[in-house]
């Protein structure tokens, strides 16, 4: 087995190494998410864990991991013989991004179940997470019905596994811990929120610690097992102390006065639910005694809301994590009583007692935080301006603030509701909300012949199958004498996401200041609806001489957001570039994700003002390499006063698709309740009015 890099060794890193070590005190916390950009460390930390947790005891050959001392009465290999078991090391489990449902909770041999009555089942990664670790890198990218699952189960302790009404259970108890990148996509708040706690992680601003990194990282590569014991004894010693805290840990009293500053607290940053009171509580508890407390203090209530809020105050993509700390504090003293007295001279509260160099973390001293990074979810701040008419020219820019013929960012307008835009025909792409696709869970829809492994049983039309040959097959009981042949595959149909390529318009003939506050407004309402959806997004704009590809397709919603907040405006209308830009990009993203559809939407007046001698023919023409590719497209048309051209209702056509107003496109519009975009065999009209 390969050396793992030293928990004790990594530097700096005091937030995430605690909320490791608490929930290794304690699993009932319930797990960690690691947030943070790529290259700090979060899956060094995380593996290394491992290395830390005490040996287990397990019944001899049981593929569940059962305890010795106390047997699952449910177990699949049981029941046991009573006896010593054998020890093994904690295990830790990751689950890939691109795991089944099946490898997750294991599979059911269907075909001995009809046949044989036979529950033949193998286990998954829950079973062979059960008293270890389980880690899955990169959770925000895994498909929501297993981070269901995965939830689930880490909240009761136990899977289920159940095909056509053979079920299996099984003990699935384990140290769940999630990394992520802010930047790839965000989970949606309900998944957070299972999350017990969550650190943010950032790479250290101090060149001292940057130093101490890189050495110990190239000593580490070049002697892997010699690094690892000159750290042995920290790591000998923080694993006792994870022991010793284990067996403190229900001697811990949590009294009434640190109670209600748990509930005032929550009650003060306005949390949904209770579960942040009970991980607030089991947090509190796991710190003092990870002290070496048998009584919980207000600074352990305060420690526990840094771990136990943050991910939980986010409400939509574009709200930033995070905890005022003076409004923490001011809840908390407020609501102060009678602190017990902390037990003289007690232990640090770090995760770690010192290293060879000295100090605590191996001489490298606590992190400082560094200088405010600007969030990409955190919207700049925009002076607040007297009202302007619609049509209204932006004033002149200052010298040197934007450049020539250029236009300061505008605000954008509240967000709406917005109609549902879809993508004509059945697709096949990733589950999501928006377009009818072929799927792994949804209504069932038929059935098919399978290929590969069966895992959507369709009963009837297997029984179907299976009849007409019993007498040929010897049939003599009352069991059905089920052949391979037999076996039908379920076809489900439910929703995929897509991609949503924005094309923004962003000219001269856009700078009126409350329309292109409208005009934000409506694509950040678009954008909101894609993260709802689980699409991807990106966002193409347009100007001047040429356009831009703003952000290339992710699945981070609030750094389209971003990056659409600080759009400026101002030049000609480029409108053909605009277009071809798109098509290059969805050329691109086909080679990369050929399952995935896409969707055009256009925001734009339809003027073209630039591009050659001929704009206008230069714009039709690029529109018809999208309606040739059979891209679904629809035209937000921001043309707005008395006097209308319909240039928007003419680029639907040309581009096969369909053109709605801003008015249009809320949710609320009397225009109808929802519109399919249609493709190149689809609507052609025009702009449609609101009556």
């Amino acid at each position: 087995m390969s050396t793992r890099f030293p928990f004790t060794a990594v530097v700096g890193m005091d937030d995430l190494r605690l909320a490791l070590l608490l929930n290794a005190v304690s699993p009932a916390v319930g797990g960690v998410l690691v947030r943070g950009e790529k290259g700090t460390a979060k899956s060094t930390a995380v593996r290394a864990l491992a290395e830390l947790l005490p040996e287990v005891a397990v019944v001899a050959g049981c593929r569940f991991s059962c305890d010795p001392a106390a047997q699952d009465p449910g177990c699949p290999d049981g029941p046991h013989a009573h006896g010593p078991g054998e020890g093994r090391p904690a295990r830790m489990v990751e689950l890939p991004v691109g795991a089944s449902e099946d490898r997750l909770v294991g599979a059911l041999d269907i075909e001995k179940a009809l046949a044989d009555g036979v529950k033949a089942f193998e286990p998954g990664l829950l079973a062979d997470a059960h008293r270890g670790i389980l880690y899955v890198d990169e959770v925000n990218l895994l498909h929501d019905h297993l981070i269901d699952l995965l939830l689930d189960a880490a909240a009761m302790g136990s899977s289920y596994v159940e095909r056509e009404g053979v079920s299996v259970r099984h003990a699935a108890r384990f140290l769940l811990v999630g990394t992520m990148n802010p930047e790839e996509g965000e989970l949606r708040p309900q998944l957070l929120d299972r999350f017990g706690l969550t650190v943010e992680v950032a790479a250290s601003r101090v060149p001292e610690q940057r130093v101490e990194v890189v050495r110990r990282r190239l000593a580490f590569e070049d002697d892997p097992a010699g690094f690892a014991a000159r750290w042995a004894d920290e790591e000998r010693a923080l694993r006792e102390r994870v022991v010793a805290a284990r067996e403190l840990l229900p001697k811990v009293t949590l009294g009434d006065a640190v109670l209600l500053q748990i509930a005032a607290t929550c009650a003060a940053f306005e949390v949904d639910g209770m579960r942040a009171d009970i991980v607030m509580a089991r947090t509190a508890t796991a710190l003092a005694a990870w002290a070496g407390r048998t009584e919980v203090t207000s600074d352990d209530v305060r420690q526990a809301a840094l771990l136990a809020l943050p991910h939980r105050r986010r409400r939509n993509p574009f709200d930033a994590p995070g905890l005022d700390e003076d409004k923490l504090d001011e809840t908390l003293e407020r609501f102060k009583g009678e602190d017990p007295a902390p037990d003289d001279d007690p232990e640090p509260d770090g995760p770690g007692d010192g290293g060879p160099d000295g100090g605590p973390g191996g001489g490298v001293p606590p992190q400082p935080e560094g200088p405010a990074q600007e969030s990409a979810e955190t919207p700049q701040d925009v002076p607040q301006e007297t009202p302007a008419p619609e049509n209204a020219p932006e004033p002149a820019p200052r010298q040197g603030s934007a450049g020539a013929g250029e236009r300061a960012a505008v605000p954008a307008a509240e967000p709406f509701r917005t109609k549902v835009l879809s993508v004509p025909g059945l697709g096949e792409g990733a589950a999501g909300r928006r377009s009818r696709a072929r799927t792994e869970h949804g209504r069932t829809t038929g059935s098919v012949r399978p290929r590969g492994t069966l895992t959507k049983l369709h009963l009837s039309a297997t029984v179907r199958a299976a009849a007409p040959h019993q007498k040929e097959r010897g049939r003599s009981g009352r069991g059905l004498v089920v052949r391979r042949d037999d076996l039908r595959q379920a076809t489900r149909e439910g929703r995929e996401g897509n991609l949503v390529l924005f094309v923004v318009d962003a000219s001269g003939s856009m700078a009126a200041r409350r329309r292109m506050g409208a005009v934000k407004g409506a694509v950040l309402s678009l954008l909101l609806d894609a993260y709802q959806r689980r699409d991807k997004v990106g966002l193409v704009t347009f100007r001047g001489r040429a356009a831009d590809l703003a952000l290339p397709p992710t699945s981070s919603v609030d750094a389209a957001a971003a990056r659409l907040e600080q759009l400026p405006t101002g030049g000609r209308t480029p409108l053909a570039a605009g277009l071809l830009k798109a098509h290059d990009v969805l050329r691109v993203e086909r080679l990369r994700d050929p399952s995935r559809r896409p969707l055009l939407v256009v925001v734009t007046d339809g003027r073209a003002t630039g591009g050659g001698a001929d704009p206008a023919a230069l714009a039709a023409r690029a529109a018809g390499l999208h309606a040739a590719g059979g891209t679904a497209a629809v035209v937000v048309d921001c043309e707005t006063g008395p006097v209308r051209l319909g240039l928007a209702g003419k680029l639907a056509g040309e581009l096969g698709g369909t053109a709605v107003t801003l008015d249009e496109l809320r949710a609320d519009s009397i225009a109808g309740l929802v519109r399919d975009v249609q493709g190149t065999q689809g609507n052609r009209s025009g702009t449609r009015r609101a009556a």
